[in-house]
């Protein structure tokens, strides 16, 4: 009597939820992690949960297989070839961008390997970066006639205009080194560092008050787009709400006790 085993496929993304610390990584190391419409729907889904998660308080993204994330499938671009599909992807696409600025939590980039287009995009508009030092960076549309002109966004808020524009017209790869030199990752470490040194930056955050970090974020996006004067008014008022937080009394008692602080998240 024979059996007939079948293979149960894996979700396209994974979820790993440990110390306050929740990692997605992106599932599809056979397309290289390419970011196609249902990759799209599926971390807007893991991002909405988070965000309603009071328990985490770091994200981290990853990728499995080879790459971190070479961009969009293009394979499905081509597949289907109407303008009314290449809009609906591209606004999905910036859609699930902003939710990563508009999350209460930190979110890092954990980027092992390759990241390029929309995966450049993907690491752009991550709040933090820990790279390999093997990892390389590109937005390479061009070379396939395609500006990226979405993840001209992100990259263009990371680092300086010509630098950023040098890189959408060329397609040329920067490596790990010279991402960080130009404030696309943070920190660059040695690829079997690359775990610990994430966790002791994520490890860091959460050891610090959730009220305060969320309100901080929220703050820091909302200022960038303004004036001074606005961008000071904003600041003022929410280190002045923050001031009034339960978090904030424990942080400075204890720090006149020189004792560790024991934060509520209130």
């Amino acid at each position: 009597m024979s059996t007939t085993t079948t293979d149960t496929p894996q979700p396209i993304l994974l979820r790993h939820d440990e110390g306050g610390v929740t990692t997605l990584t992106l599932n599809r190391p056979q397309q290289f992690n390419a970011l196609s419409f249902e990759m799209l729907e599926a971390l807007i889904a893991a991002v909405d949960a988070i965000a309603a998660d009071e328990r985490v308080r770091v994200v981290v993204i990853a990728g499995e297989g080879k790459a971190f994330c070479a961009g969009h499938d293009l394979k499905e671009m081509r597949g289907n070839h109407t303008l009314a599909f290449q809009q609906r992807l591209f606004r999905l696409c910036g859609k699930f961008m902003m939710k990563l600025t508009e999350l209460p939590q930190p979110v890092i980039a954990r980027v092992h390997s390759i990241a390029t287009a929309a995966g450049c995009q993907l690491v752009s508009m991550c709040d933090l970066a820990v790279a390999a030092d093997s990892a390389r960076f590109a937005v390479s549309g061009i070379n396939v006639g395609l500006f990226c002109a979405t993840p001209s966004v992100g990259l263009s808020r990371n680092m300086g205009r010509k630098e950023a524009f040098e890189m959408l017209v060329t397609g040329d790869f920067i490596d790990a080194h010279e991402a960080q030199r130009r404030g696309l990752v943070n920190r660059v470490v040695a690829a079997g560092e690359l775990d610990a040194e994430v966790a002791r930056l994520a490890a860091s955050i959460v050891a610090k008050s959730p009220v305060a970090v969320r309100m901080g974020k929220q703050m820091f996006y909302k200022q960038l787009e303004m004036g001074l004067d606005a961008a000071y008014q904003l600041a003022a008022e929410t280190m002045a709400c923050n001031m009034m937080c339960e978090d904030a009394a424990e942080g400075i008692d204890a720090f006149v006790a020189k004792r560790k602080p024991e934060f509520k998240g209130r």
